[in-house]
């Protein structure tokens, strides 16, 4: 009897791979991201059993939220610590009962119109100038110019993504993803590819177009075999100036190679002048541009914009030494280290 008690509770185990599927299932939890290994393998062959879509990445992606880092970067006045979506909701609710604006003809109003106007005319006099190869201005000017106003954008870099900010328009909410106050690297195209996996379900033609340094590219970039595997609706735009903040042309990197090997002279900042990173996308199938000019980025643009068959990688080289326009506040700049 024992025994038979035993084959009947032997029969009726489930695996815990199962068990986490089922439990995701029952949170509506429509898609998941992974990298295949023990446990993910077997959760992921469980979740798709039961309709969940599986996306494997190549690069591990972390999330925290820690009250430690509060205040790190700049001390606030208020700190708010908790769930956002639970945070949102609660300070949606107190708005509700009491309607409150910033009175639109106050100081702080004024001035911070003025420096609106102030910082566009910078940008718009940067973005002007016709001298190659071309700076983050005159880029992110042109690709503005083509941008569909219900793409996502996705940034990523030190100096690309700052600027980006400034000059790449979003014109609905949660469209713009990126890697916050901390310059974080290595999310970018996982932003990518969660906002892609959702928008051709739900949204087919939308695209997602993803603007990263090429230093930062190099953090995750073989995420774009994962991005050809599964056909995603992705524009990359590799904002190339050959380093990580600044770099060196190739006459510059030619001639410091004659004095000593390059782990003597080449300074830890720089990368490989003129690197073709576009032959990483063509590599697995999807189409690939190497820019210098602001005819060939415009119509490399307009190219990868109208192919809604495939996914683009645009590489577009910049001036190495090109930077950002001056900062008011030194804590823009500054390491915390």
């Amino acid at each position: 009897m024992p025994d038979s008690n035993f084959a009947e509770r032997s029969e009726e185990q489930v695996s815990g791979a199962k068990v986490i599927a089922q439990a995701l299932k029952t949170q509506d939890v429509e898609y998941i991201f992974g990298i295949v290994g023990i446990p993910v393998t077997e959760i992921a062959i469980a979740a798709q059993q039961l309709g969940i879509k599986y996306i494997g990445m190549r690069n591990e992606q972390a999330v925290d939220i820690c009250a430690e880092e509060l205040g790190n970067n700049v001390k606030p006045a208020v700190t708010l610590l908790g769930n956002i979506h639970a945070v949102t909701k609660q300070l949606l609710e107190e708005l509700d009962k009491t309607p409150w604006q910033y009175p639109p003809e106050s100081k702080w109003w004024k001035t911070l119109r003025e420096k609106m106007k102030s910082n566009e005319a910078a940008s718009k006099e940067l973005a002007s100038k016709k001298s190659l190869p071309m700076n983050y201005y005159t880029v992110f000017y042109h690709v503005q110019e083509q941008l569909p106003r219900d793409c996502f954008v996705v940034s990523e870099g030190a100096n690309t993504m700052d600027i980006g900010r400034t000059v790449l328009q979003n014109y609905l909410p949660r469209h713009r993803l990126d890697a916050g106050t901390f310059g974080t690297m290595g999310v970018g195209l996982g932003f990518a590819i969660a906002a892609a996996v959702v928008a051709k379900d739900r949204s087919p033609g939308q695209w997602i177009i993803c603007v990263e340094g090429d230093s930062a590219f190099g953090f995750s970039g073989m995420e774009v075999e994962t991005i050809c595997r599964y056909n995603l609706p992705i524009i990359l735009l590799v904002v190339n100036n050959n380093g990580i903040y600044q770099g060196f042309d190739t006459d510059t990197w030619k001639e410091m190679l004659k004095f000593q090997d390059a782990t003597a002279v080449v300074p830890p900042m720089c990368l490989l002048p003129n690197s073709h990173y576009e032959q990483v996308m063509t590599a697995f199938g999807g189409k690939g541009y190497f820019v210098q000019t602001p005819e060939e980025l415009q119509k490399s643009l307009r190219q990868s914009l109208a192919d809604t068959t495939k996914p683009s990688l645009i590489n577009i080289m910049i001036e190495p030494q090109a930077t950002r326009k001056a900062q008011d506040f030194h804590w823009l700049t500054r390491s915390n280290m």
